[in-house]
């Protein structure tokens, strides 16, 4: 009879066969496939002539690639290009050489006829070349004639002029061959060359020639902007495409560096007169940019350059105010300047100048305040170091108060002024529009930040700092309190059919930008105020409490999304005065802990009442991490720690009474098992039993219950854990005890922990009772079976171990076996 495997087996070697099937069919098809195409090819007709036939019997197995025709790597009109320019560089080149080099050797009358004939030849050839339509030569024969233009003029100073200033001749030079370029460009209209060439030497003159007077700083300052008001001129009257580039690159350029100049000249200003001659060089600079900015046709260019002239505007006018006020005055003096400009608004001015101009003004007072943002730093990260030095004395004034661990910055006494200044115009400039609620919210920042640094920039006394900085910080809660920070949105009904529901429904609230603005800057005072007084225990404490104060009556009386926020600040500061209480009654940390966890047990109570669920997060995170600080003070003292974790559970489990606080139920339990290990290891208690059996007996119970309301619940899951946490320790520390009673009442409780799970039926019970009961009793057994394995020979284990592996390897080969004649029946069948 044959024997059949079993059905696992048996699939496992029919998917083995159908595979094989599978590739065998899919080789013999694709040999198919190929005889096909032999046959196609052998019926096709032979080509008549030779090589084509043989190749036509032959059949190819890859394609020949086609040829790709050989492309020029050069275009014609580059290689063009390329040739006249390097013949007129080389001609040009050989030029120089001459008049350099061998012009010593000709006589005056063969000089001036050389390069009177070649400079004729070279300006008057492009004429016919031109006729004959070969522009390009004429472009390249024109530009050696300019160069040679260049030499006649070094040659003339040179042989004629020797005794003339260089630097005047090079001016006057310039300027008229500037003239007679452009006279020779428009001559003759077709060439592209010498008008571009004329518009760069006309940069030359002015400046060569007030360098060649000996002129001073002012006046090389008014010749380059002069300059570049010329450019500005051209580039915007003149048609021809590349003579504006170059002027746009001059005027760009010459301006810049008059701007630059004429800038530091002002900074350098030692008296009013000297300013207002840096002044007017800065009003000549801003006037070109503003002329330019309105004829610019492209209102991005416009936008720019009548930025560039505010801001040149502004650098000029306070030039001049720098000179007569103090240091201190001279960002005030730049941003009333800079105010001023935003008078265009309205005016006849084109809409993409007056645009530039407000956001010169705008970028002006956002220098400003950047000038009095590092005080504004001071003042703030200063009182940090009091932590280093609490109580250790109420210093004189506010700034000595700020300064603790950071210098104060010189000449910053007007920084109030500015950020109030600043903030006055964000208030008149946006009084409505979609971006008032955000320019609103800015200013209100900048008045805070103003009103923080005023105390220590007037150096007031240290309790009147303080005082400021309370009202500052109840005004701020104030403001975020009762600003308008509901944002009304209506979506309508979701559907043609759905009847338009309530307003209340359809009207959902957010807070505006001023109301967050408000409250994160009341939070940043409060914060501030609190290191301030760390300098005295009194204000400490009164600071400390006057603060918990008003933040727990927002979060009692308001409704919106800030009593979430006021009700965490009032508990946090809470828990710092309950720290500062203890530490002011010289208490020990632990002692303070317990003073501590009132704040969680009344975060408790106050997240039971609250109906918004973010207050009631906020409250019960705030109460949590106010627990953990009690837990640490406490840490260092185990009977104390033990009673702080034992409170903390109380808490935590009148919290697991809510019906959505189920969960915490867990933390609770959790802490009440950490209180009594605390309190077992300050006895010094050593079993393990007195550890586990605490977290035992309330796990077992609470399987049971649960398994009487949910009779389907798996006993691993009602008892297993609980059985575990006592089990395990105590197996473990009876299979290090040589004594005889744990592993008796080990093997007595498992004994009974199995047979209720023989009688129940359960098979946690009976696997976790069993088997620790089957361990004791090896335990036990131990000595007598090491005995006995001394009274064994030594090869009985070798010879155990040898059986054992011949009788899993017969077993082996008596599977392949009945693999073997499965495939042979498979294979005769058809």
């Amino acid at each position: 009879m044959t024997n059949i495997p079993p059905p696992a087996e048996e699939l496992r070697i029919l998917d083995h066969e159908l595979r094989q099937l599978d590739a065998r069919r899919a080789q013999l098809l694709a040999r198919r496939s190929w005889l096909l195409g032999v046959l196609r090819s052998a019926e096709a007709p032979a080509p008549a002539w030779g090589p084509a036939r043989a190749s036509a019997q032959t059949p190819a197995i890859w394609a020949a690639p086609a040829p790709h025709p050989r492309r020029p790597e050069a275009t014609a009109p580059g290689v063009q290009n390329v040739l006249l320019v390097l013949g007129g560089v080389l001609l040009t080149v050989a030029a120089i050489a001459f008049t350099l080099v061998s012009w010593g050797h000709l006589g005056i009358a063969g000089r001036a006829a050389v390069l009177g004939a070649v400079t004729f030849a070279a300006l008057a050839a492009p004429v016919p070349l031109l006729k004959r339509g070969l522009r390009s030569t004429a472009e390249s024969v024109a530009g050696l004639g300019l160069v040679l233009t260049v030499l006649d003029a070094y040659a003339l100073h040179e042989v004629a002029l020797p005794e003339v200033d260089g630097t005047g001749y090079a001016a006057a030079a310039s300027a008229l061959l500037a003239v007679l370029w452009a006279a020779y460009g428009r001559s003759l209209g077709a060439l592209r060359l010498p008008l571009p060439a004329a518009m760069a030497t006309a940069q030359l003159p002015l400046l060569l020639w007030v360098v060649a007077v000996d002129a001073g700083h002012h006046t090389i300052t008014a010749a380059l902007l002069v300059t570049a008001a010329f450019d500005t001129v051209v580039a915007l009257s003149v048609p021809v495409r590349s003579v504006r580039a170059v002027a746009t690159v001059g005027a760009y350029g010459t301006g810049a560096w008059g701007v630059l100049a004429a800038g530091w000249l002002s900074w350098e200003a030692t008296g009013p007169s000297a300013a207002t001659r840096a002044a007017a060089l800065l009003a000549l600079a801003a006037a070109i940019a503003l002329g330019a900015a309105w004829r610019a046709p492209a209102a991005q260019a416009a936008s720019g350059l009548s930025l560039t002239g505010g801001l040149i505007t502004v650098a000029a006018a306070g030039g001049v105010l720098r000179s007569v006020l103090p240091d201190a005055w001279t960002v005030p003096g730049h941003l009333l300047c800079g105010v001023a400009l935003l008078a265009v608004r309205g005016t006849w001015l084109p809409g993409s100048v007056r645009h530039g101009l407000r956001w010169s003004s705008a970028g002006v007072q956002a220098l400003a305040v950047a000038w009095a943002l590092p005080l504004v730093t001071v003042v703030l990260v200063g009182p940090v170091g009091w932590a280093e030095n609490v109580w250790s004395g109420a210093p004189s004034d506010a700034r000595d108060a700020v300064t603790v661990s950071t210098p104060w910055p010189s000449n910053t006494e007007t920084a109030p002024l500015v950020l109030a200044a600043v903030a006055a115009v964000l208030v008149l400039t946006f009084r409505g529009g979609p971006h008032r609620s955000v320019a609103l919210s800015g200013a209100l920042g900048l008045a805070w930040a103003a009103v923080l640094a005023l105390p220590a920039t007037l150096e007031i006394p240290y309790l009147a700092a303080l005082l400021m900085l309370g009202v500052t910080t109840a005004a701020t809660l104030t403001a975020a309190t009762y600003s308008r920070h509901a944002h009304p949105t209506d979506d309508g009904p979701t559907s043609p059919a759905e009847p338009p529901t309530s307003a209340a429904a359809q009207t959902s609230t957010r807070p505006s930008p001023i109301t967050l603005t408000a409250l994160g800057l009341a939070l940043l005072t409060s914060l501030h105020l609190v290191v301030l007084s760390l300098a005295a225990e009194a204000a400490t404490l009164a600071v400390l409490g006057s603060l918990t104060a008003p933040f727990a009556a927002v979060a009692v009386w308001q409704k919106h999304e800030i009593r979430a926020v006021s009700a965490a600040a009032s508990l946090a500061y809470a828990t710092a005065l309950a720290c500062a209480t203890g530490a002011s009654l010289d208490w020990q940390p632990h002692h303070i802990a317990l003073l501590v966890l009132l704040v969680p047990a009344t975060a408790a109570l106050l997240a039971a009442r609250l109906k918004d669920s973010t207050s009631t997060l906020s409250v019960e995170i705030t109460g949590a991490v106010a627990a953990l600080l009690a837990i640490g003070l406490a840490a260092m003292e185990p009977p104390v720690l033990a009673l702080v974790l034992a409170l903390c559970g109380v808490i935590a489990a009148g919290t697991a009474v809510r019906p959505d606080r189920r969960q915490v139920g867990y933390a609770a339990a959790a802490l009440f098992v950490l209180a009594t290990w605390v309190r077992l290891a300050s006895w010094e208690v050593g079993s393990p039993e007195a550890y586990t059996l605490p977290v035992t007996v309330p796990a077992l119970v609470v399987g049971f219950v649960r398994r009487r309301r949910d009779p389907g619940t798996s006993s691993w899951t009602a008892y297993g854990p609980g059985l575990s946490v006592t089990l395990l320790p105590s197996l473990l520390a009876a299979w290090g005890d040589l004594d005889w009673p744990r592993p008796l009442l080990l093997g007595s409780a498992a004994l009974l922990v199995t047979l209720v799970g023989a009688r129940q039926r359960l098979q946690a019970l009976l696997v976790l009772g069993g088997g620790t009961l089957a361990l004791v009793a090896l335990h036990e057994l131990a000595p007598y079976i090491a005995q006995a394995m001394g009274a064994v020979p030594r090869w009985v284990p070798p010879a155990l171990a040898g059986l054992l592996l011949l009788a899993l390897g017969a077993t082996y080969e008596q599977r392949l076996r009945d693999a073997r004649r499965v495939r042979d029946v498979l294979g005769r069948m058809h």
